[in-house]
C-alpha cells in the first residue's frame, strides 16, 4: 500500500505562495490607497478652511472700514455670486441670534450651535465644524469667527465639488485594484511555479530514489540561486549516502571474511578434537583455543561498534581536563617493553605538561593504536619517535614516527578504511581496524589524523587535536625535552 498522501489543492506550495503574494500585494495597495485618500481629504479640508477664513478676513476688514450695512450687502452678493446652494452667510450676536443673512431657503437644516459660540467667545479663535446632511448626502463645512465687537460671522460652504473628486478617485481605485489583483495573482502564480520547479525536480528525484535508484541526481540549472544550492546539497547528500551504502556492503564482505576464519578454525579444532581426542588435556586445549578466538571476535566487534558510535556522534567524548603529556609518557612506558623485545628504539619527546579537554579513555585508545601500529610494521633495529608540540593556532600535535616498511602512495587514501590492509601488512596479525578507530576518535574530538609515508623509509602519523580546556596562566611553555 502506498504511503504517499493524496495531493490536495491547498497542499500545493505554488498556490500558497501565490495567495501570500496576492494577499501582501493587496494589503500594501490598500494601505497606499488609504494614505493617498486621507492626504487628498486633508488637502481638500485645508483648502476649504482657507476659503472660509478668507471670507471672514474680508468681512472683518470691510466692517472696520465701512460699517455693518455694507457687510450685510456683501454677504448677500457673495452668496448669489457663488450660488446660494454653495455658500451661505449669517451675522450673529454673541447670544446666537441672527440679525442678517444671505438667502437661507436651501440651508434651513443648518442651526447655530451654542457650543461652537461658547468656544469662540472663550478662546477668541475661529471655530470650525462639519455638518453631515444625510437627507441630501452632503457635508457642509462651517466657520464661526469674530469679525468685530459683538458681531459673529457664521459662514458655511458645501463640499459637493470636492466630494465628486473623492468619489471619482474611489471608483477609479476599485476598477484599477481589481485589474491589479488579477495581474498580481497571474504574476504570482508564474513566479511561484518557476521558483518551486527546482523543488519539484528534487521531489521527483527523491521519489525515484525511494524506489531504489541511488544513481539518480537532481539537475542543476546553473543559476546559482537557492534552488541550485539546494540541488547541489541534495546531490552531495546522495553521493555521501551512496558511498556509505557501498562502504556498508564492503564492510559486510570484510566482516564475513574476518569472521569466517576464526569460526572455521574453531569448528575445525572442535571437529578434530571430537574425532581424535582421547585425553582431557586435548579437550582443555580446545576450550582454551575457543576462548581465545572468541575474545578476538569480541574485540573486533567492540572496536567496530566504537568506531560506528564515534563516527555517528552517538558516543560523544567526555570533555574533561587531562594532561596529554602524561598520557603519552604512560603509553611509551607501556609499549617500551614490547618495542625492546622486538629490538626497536622507542623515544618519547614531550613537554613536562600539556592540557587538553577530552575523553581520557578514548585518547588513550587512539595513542595505543598508533604506537602499536608503528611497532608492528617496523623491522628490528628500527626507531619509533613519539612527540608532542603546540601548533601556531593552539592545537595539540601528536606525532608517531617510525622507520618501518612504509606505505605505498596508492594505498595511503585507503589505510583509514575499516578492515583495509595493504599488501605488505597482510602477513602481520591484525584486523585492519586500528587506524579507523584512531581517526574516528580524533574526529569526535574535532581533530584529524594525517599521514606522511614512503615505502622503505617509514611513516609519520600526526594527530591534530584542538585545545578546548580553560587556559591556565601558570602552565609552562611547551618545549621538546627528553623523557
Amino acid at each position: 500500500m502506498s504511503s504517499e498522501q493524496p495531493r490536495r489543492p491547498w497542499n500545493s506550495l505554488s498556490l500558497r505562495l501565490t495567495l501570500w503574494y496576492t494577499g501582501i500585494f493587496t494589503f500594501c495597495t490598500l494601505a497606499a490607497f488609504l494614505l493617498f485618500y486621507l492626504l487628498i481629504v486633508s488637502v481638500i479640508r485645508e483648502r476649504t478652511d482657507q476659503e472660509l477664513l478668507g471670507h471672514a478676513g474680508q468681512f472683518s476688514t470691510l466692517l472696520a472700514e465701512r460699517g455693518i450695512q455694507v457687510v450685510e450687502e456683501l454677504a448677500v452678493l457673495e452668496a448669489q455670486a457663488a450660488g446660494e446652494k454653495k455658500v451661505f452667510f449669517r451675522l450673529l450676536y454673541p447670544t446666537g441670534q441672527a440679525f442678517s443673512s444671505s438667502s437661507m431657503s436651501y440651508w434651513k437644516e443648518i442651526a447655530v450651535h451654542r457650543a461652537a459660540l461658547d468656544k469662540l467667545l472663550a478662546e477668541g479663535k475661529p471655530v470650525f465644524e462639519t455638518v453631515d446632511l444625510k437627507a441630501r448626502r452632503e457635508e457642509i463645512r462651517i466657520l464661526y469667527a469674530l469679525i468685530g465687537p459683538g458681531i459673529i460671522l457664521q459662514v458655511g460652504q458645501s463640499t459637493e465639488n470636492y466630494a465628486r473628486i473623492t468619489d471619482a478617485f474611489r471608483r477609479t481605485f476599485v476598477i484599477t485594484m481589481a485589474l491589479l489583483i488579477g495581474l498580481a495573482a497571474g504574476v504570482g502564480w508564474f513566479m511561484a511555479r518557476r521558483a518551486v520547479s527546482g523543488v519539484e525536480a528534487i521531489r521527483r528525484t527523491a521519489q525515484g530514489i525511494s524506489g531504489g535508484t541511488l544513481e539518480r541526481r537532481v539537475p542543476v540549472r546553473g543559476r546559482g540561486d537557492e534552488i541550485d544550492q539546494l540541488a547541489m546539497t541534495f546531490n552531495r547528500m546522495l553521493d555521501r549516502i551512496q558511498a556509505l551504502v557501498n562502504e556498508i556492503k564492503e564492510m559486510g564482505d570484510n566482516i564475513a571474511h574476518d569472521l569466517k576464519s576464526p569460526l572455521t578454525r574453531i569448528r575445525g579444532n572442535a571437529e578434530v578434537t571430537l574425532t581424535t581426542g582421547k585425553t582431557l588435556a586435548e579437550y582443555e586445549a580446545l576450550a582454551a583455543g575457543t576462548v581465545e578466538e572468541c575474545d578476538r571476535l569480541l574485540e573486533m566487534i567492540n572496536t567496530m561498534l566504537m568506531i560506528s558510535r564515534a563516527e555517528a556522534g552517538v558516543e560523544r567524548p567526555v570533555r574533561e581536563p587531562i594532561d596529554l603529556a602524561a598520557l603519552l609518557k604512560e603509553a611509551c612506558e607501556l609499549f617500551g617493553s614490547a618495542a625492546e623485545d622486538k629490538g626497536l628504539i622507542l623515544t618519547c619527546s614531550v613537554p613536562g605538561w600539556c592540557d587538553l579537554a577530552g575523553d581520557t579513555r578514548m585518547i588513550q585508545r587512539m595513542i595505543a593504536n598508533l604506537i602499536d601500529n608503528a611497532i608492528k610494521y617496523t623491522d628490528p633495529g628500527g626507531k619509533i619517535e613519539i612527540s608532542l608540540a603546540e601548533g601556531a593556532d593552539g592545537n595539540r600535535l601528536i606525532g608517531v614516527k617510525d622507520s618501518g616498511i612504509g606505505i605505498k602512495a596508492g594505498e595511503l587514501p585507503r589505510i583509514f578504511e575499516r578492515f583495509y590492509r595493504g599488501d605488505r601488512s597482510r602477513s602481520t596479525a591484525g584486523t585492519g581496524l586500528g587506524l579507523s578507530l584512531a581517526r574516528a576518535i580524533a574526529r569526535s574530538h574535532g581533530g584529524e589524523v594525517a599521514v606522511d609515508s614512503r615505502p622503505g623509509e617509514g611513516s609519520t602519523f600526526t594527530v591534530t587535536l584542538p585545545r578546548t580546556a580553560p587556559s591556565n596562566p601558570a602552565r609552562p611553555v611547551l618545549r621538546s625535552s627528553p623523557p
